[in-house]
């Protein structure tokens, strides 16, 4: 019997192991794209051609102040350090000047970027030459309200976007395991909303009534009839962005797809690339699923690497392993994460996140659904085995640990073995 090696990204590292040939059923790495080769050239090209909306150029006035969205550090993969100063530029060129530009990060109900991150995030050249902010849901007294959506969600957004001449929403799509996917009106919501519009809008991922859980609707790959989807579109639509830049990674992380122009069809585009670079259709489930996040950012902390949990589980047989390679050098983030687990059951924990919803609750309900459905096992530094076992984890701190629990575990000599490298991305469709 001969063995097949892996080296599979972890942190900003990699991690390596062998498994027997002939357990190998599946290696899900999706349709790689080439990268695009002069971005520079590429992305001015996209805003001077945009998807139903004039070119950027004609949209922007001179005098006219303008605020960018920008992902934050947890969404690094999306470059902004490259495209962020082309963007700028361009701006300047059709005669908006540096003081009337703010950077505004989106970071929802996340932590503040540290000056450092934004650093990282936009480059220290921009962040000398425009302003650039951390949106804070919590600033109630630098909220402006709107309105309220057909769900009754009240919606109020950062005074910085409110008051904007113009709104540019720059951001990533890949899927998403609870909005379908990312990108598009997530730069609004939870974007640059307030945190009352986050946790109203963000309910419609729970299930009907107590003890549902989690709204089996509002998953990976679903838009239509998804409500949480529905009703962020309903509350991005109260900002009307002028102006939308989104970007598709490929398999390695580089840029591949630049959508640009109206703020609804041009993601909605986006999103079909997703789906053909990302979506990978299965015969059948496997008895062990070991799946990277594909390295830092996407493996910063637990609460980030549950979507590739969740992409894992639909790899897997009910009731078999997941092995999911994430370092979480920032395990703890957000803060409140960890607190759901001290409720006693998971019927209190639900009860407690329906009555103050924020999204660290909805993952830690989820958290435990997968736990539900499985053994999962997490490859992660030592310091934080024991706080992933508090949120249903087997935590060990080597690959070796790992497939020595998942075999013992399986319930089978020869277990069916599905690798995952790109597991934050990899979304495996199984053929019914």
């Amino acid at each position: 019997m001969t063995d097949r090696h892996f080296e599979l990204k972890i942190g900003k590292g990699t991690a390596s192991f062998s498994i027997p040939r002939e357990h190998l059923l599946y290696e899900l790495v999706g349709k790689n794209r080439t990268p695009t080769e002069d971005l520079a050239k590429a992305y001015r090209h996209a805003l001077a051609h945009p998807i139903d909306s004039p070119p950027l150029s004609e949209i922007v006035n001179p005098g006219e102040t303008i605020a960018i969205t920008v992902s934050d550090i947890t969404r690094v993969w999306q470059h902004n350090e490259l495209t962020l100063p082309i963007l700028i530029d361009y701006l300047n060129e059709a005669g908006i000047a540096d003081k009337d530009i703010t950077v505004i990060i989106a970071v929802g109900a996340h932590r503040q970027n540290t000056a450092e991150e934004l650093a990282e995030l936009c480059t220290k050249a921009i962040c000398k030459r425009v302003r650039v902010i951390n949106h804070n849901a919590w600033d109630t007294d630098n909220m402006v309200y709107y309105g309220k959506t057909s769900r009754e969600t009240e919606v109020s957004f950062n005074r910085i976007v409110a008051e904007a001449d113009r709104v540019i929403l720059t951001g990533g799509v890949i899927y998403h395991y609870m909005v379908g996917y990312g990108g598009g009106r997530k730069s609004i919501m939870p974007g640059v909303s307030s945190l009352k519009t986050i946790q109203q809008s963000h309910m419609w991922a729970m299930g009907k009534s107590l003890g549902h859980g989690s709204n089996p609707l509002a998953a990976n790959m679903k838009t239509a009839g998804n409500p949480a989807h529905e009703d962020m579109m309903e509350v991005a639509a109260f900002l009307k962005p002028d102006f939308i830049i989104n970007v598709v990674p490929n398999l390695d992380g580089d840029i591949t797809g630049i959508f640009t122009g109206n703020w609804i069809s041009a993601w909605q585009q986006a999103t079909k690339l997703v789906a053909e670079i990302f979506g990978v259709t299965i015969q059948e489930q496997a008895d062990i699923v070991i799946a990277s996040a594909g390295g830092y950012p996407k493996d910063i902390n637990l609460y980030q690497s549950q979507k590739t949990i969740d992409n894992a589980v639909y790899a897997m047989k009910p009731g078999g392993i997941a092995i999911i390679l994430a370092e979480c050098p920032d395990i703890k983030e957000p803060n409140e994460f960890f607190d759901w687990f001290h409720y006693p059951t998971a019927f209190d924990m639900e009860k407690a996140v329906r009555e103050n919803f924020l999204i660290s609750g909805w993952v830690a309900v989820r958290q435990l659904e997968y736990a539900n459905l499985g053994h999962i096992i997490l490859v992660t530094q030592e310091k934080n085995i024991e706080l992933a076992q508090s949120a249903g984890v087997q935590g060990v701190a080597t690959m070796e640990e790992a497939l020595a629990i998942a075999y013992e575990k399986c319930g089978t000599n020869s277990p069916k073995i599905t690798i995952m490298p790109q597991g934050a991305n990899t979304f495996p469709i199984l053929k019914t």
